[in-house]
């Protein structure tokens, strides 16, 4: 984490200082040559799939409560928390929706407040793996987020759901104005995604044997 606090640090400057506009999450496809047709917004994926927006005082508190009990994410105490969630998009979802589709481009992801949501991938043989079914305070998306890369999985909800999502936009001007919540929420980020790939690859390698 040291090492992404001293990039900000030096790219921002002092803390008193008014820091630049950020454009790094959200100029990210650009830079890896994905044309922005192809992109998938989460303002997008909300309205397709009926999302309908949660009080932010119901979300934030939700989020607050999971948090405080995550390996990772209790590092951020709850001044920190609270900030976060004004960067948040709270909304509810109904069942058998698919919030995120493998082989998509999307720059947003999503924190499982409450319900159940399914992480499936179909296999290049054709076969459908269901590699988790997620808990509240799962987080879904953040690794396409972080690399700009391609959804690695379709997340559906199995149940009525409650999320929390945060876009490119919202990375960029948590960046802009509180450059040390970003760095750490990326380098946390950063650690519990670590954990699940280790857990996904595990799972694939037993499943293939």
């Amino acid at each position: 984490m040291k090492g992404i606090l001293g990039l900000l640090r030096s790219r921002y400057g002092k803390a008193q200082e008014e820091p630049p506009e950020s454009a790094f999450f959200t100029t990210a496809f650009v830079g890896q040559g994905v044309d922005d047709a192809l992109l998938i917004p989460w303002e997008a994926r909300a309205t397709e799939i009926g999302a309908k927006r949660l009080p932010k005082s119901r979300g934030g508190k939700l989020l607050e409560a999971l948090w405080a009990k995550d390996k990772y994410m209790s590092h951020l105490d709850r001044d920190a928390v609270e900030r976060l969630e004004r960067f948040f998009q709270f909304a509810s979802v109904p069942p058998n929706r698919d919030v995120i589709r493998q082989g998509e481009y999307g720059n947003f992801m999503v924190v499982l407040l409450n319900g159940t949501i399914a992480v499936d991938r179909l296999q290049p043989w054709g076969e459908q793996l269901r590699l988790a079914e997620t808990r509240p305070g799962d987080i879904l998306g953040e690794m396409s987020l972080l690399d700009s890369g391609i959804r690695f999985s379709s997340c559906t909800t199995l149940t009525d759901c409650e999320l929390a999502a945060l876009n490119a936009e919202a990375m960029d001007e948590m960046m802009a104005k509180d450059p040390l919540l970003a760095a750490s929420l990326v380098a946390l980020l950063a650690r519990k995604l670590s954990q699940r790939l280790r857990v996904v690859s595990a799972r694939l390698s037993d499943h293939q044997g």
